[in-house]
């Protein structure tokens, strides 16, 4: 039986002053975001008729998006409500620059250290339901190909009517009872998935590893599935995202999230290593497809998802200003599409100078200084930040896995092998209860379930030792 231990049983403070985060964002910065009003009231359309709605995990309360999706013929017309943030942060004022100095938000089981004071982030600036908000919004028509065949987005005055969470959506969708708002989301999300493998966008499906409190307040490891209804969420964030993207190449200005394509080396090289476990891949099939194939109860496909991560590196941000290096990655590679992230701004310091950037384009007035002037400092800012969120995320893992298990040294888990050992790296191994991702001594078969013990479980390095049996 899974080993539970009370939340006063591991502190997380201590990760966050290692990594040197802290919520104080001085005197300055927290007053100006108390104090935050919309400085483009004069310029907003009243769209509180739309009856939105968020869909965010249980509890969320940082809400930068509001959805609604109507049927139009074969098509779908989405409206996407973002939060203002822009409207909100003065530029280059304190708590612009705090921002800045931030990056994005950072993540822990027991909270966040926040990109913008709870004030602005979980009160003003979020789309909390029954509640007027200024906010961006998207209107783009979709054809019955999945298309985008329209695009529009304007500030606006908007209100979300309900705040769902996707276990919810999933529970309503597989009922038959999903809100008038999000009726039409999974033909929406499903259509657009398929147009995705059709391009050649690669999505994984390894489980994510979480550690949360139960309903009594006491800590468990635990495997996150992904949800149809995630994935039908995740597909309006990246329709909204490559119509952004499309649209600040066209006029050789903005922020794009770039990733190369894989090279043909490295997708022969995913599928030899898909061969030697023996799952089948057509020749004529893309990696995106073969990978949208793959039996998600099988324990094969973990390992096959865990080389596809090979496929999926080098991302980075390309700012424009008017003209675009020769030898510059335009296109995001998981995507198989031009990107762009402009759907998180209380999150992501990025989405605000790229939305802006859109709002400009649309409107055809220049992209205000402001946005140009930071456009080529934001790179280094979110590799900085990114690099510290996921440090805070292993260390947080290492962590609670290392106190869960303390006592069970000597057990022996049911694991599937997801890489067998390589020269000197040792097998990488993934238990579902607990849910771990460990390293594991010996010379496990890639892609089987083997039986490992725990040999050492050690909360002050912290780290997990597991070794198979031979």
């Amino acid at each position: 039986m899974q080993r539970i231990l009370r939340a006063a049983d591991i502190d997380f403070g201590a990760i966050r002053t290692d990594l040197g985060l802290s919520e104080d964002f001085g005197a300055a910065a927290a007053a100006e975001a108390e104090v935050a009003a919309d400085r483009c009231a004069a310029h907003r359309d009243d769209r509180t008729d739309l009856p939105l709605v968020t869909i965010d995990p249980p509890g969320s309360v940082d809400l930068d998006q509001a959805v609604h999706i109507a049927r139009d013929g074969e098509g779908f017309v989405v409206h996407y409500a973002i939060a203002d943030v822009a409207a909100l942060v003065r530029p280059g004022g304190p708590l612009d620059l705090e921002t800045r100095r931030r990056g994005q938000t950072i993540y822990f089981p027991d909270g966040n250290v926040p990109l913008h004071p709870r004030a602005l982030s979980e009160d003003s600036g979020s789309l909390l339901p029954d509640q007027i908000r200024p906010a961006v919004l998207w209107r783009i028509a979709v054809d019955a190909a999945g298309h985008p065949t329209s695009v529009d987005v304007r500030r606006a005055l908007v209100r979300s009517v309900a705040r769902l969470d996707y276990e919810a959506v999933q529970a309503d969708a597989d009922a038959g009872r999903l809100h008038p708002s999000i009726e039409a989301l999974p033909d929406f999300g499903e259509l657009r998935q398929r147009l995705a493998i059709e391009r050649g966008a690669v999505e994984l499906g390894l489980p994510e590893q979480d550690v949360m409190r139960d309903g009594n307040g006491a800590w468990q490891l635990v495997v996150q599935p992904r949800t149809r209804a995630d994935m039908w969420n995740s597909q309006v964030s990246l329709l909204t995202g490559m119509c952004a993207g499309q649209m600040m190449l066209d006029n050789k200005v903005g922020l794009l999230r770039t990733l190369p394509s894989a090279t043909d080396d490295a997708v022969e090289v995913f599928r030899a290593a898909a061969n030697a476990l023996n799952v089948p891949w057509p020749q004529n099939v893309s990696p995106g497809a073969f990978l949208a194939g793959l039996d998600p109860q099988s324990p094969l496909t973990l390992a096959v998802m865990s080389d596809a991560t090979t496929l999926l590196r080098g991302s980075d941000y390309l700012p424009m200003l008017g003209a675009i290096p020769d030898d510059a990655v335009t296109t995001h590679g998981g995507i198989a599409g031009v990107y762009a992230h402009v759907t998180a701004p209380l999150r992501r310091l990025a989405d605000r100078f790229a939305t802006e950037t859109c709002l400009s384009l649309t409107a055809g007035r220049p992209v205000p200084d402001w946005v140009c002037d930071a456009l080529p400092t934001l790179p280094e800012v979110m590799k900085s930040s990114s690099s510290v969120a996921s440090k805070a995320d292993r260390a947080s893992l290492d962590m609670a896995e290392a106190i869960l298990l303390a006592d069970r040294v000597g057990e022996t888990f049911t694991a599937t092998v997801l890489h067998a050992a390589r020269g000197k790296r040792p097998a990488q191994i993934f238990i579902a209860d607990p849910a771990v991702f460990a390293t594991c001594t010996g010379d496990p078969p890639e892609g089987h379930q083997v039986q490992v013990t725990l040999t050492a479980a050690d909360a002050q390095a912290p780290k997990l030792l597991f070794t198979a049996e031979t």
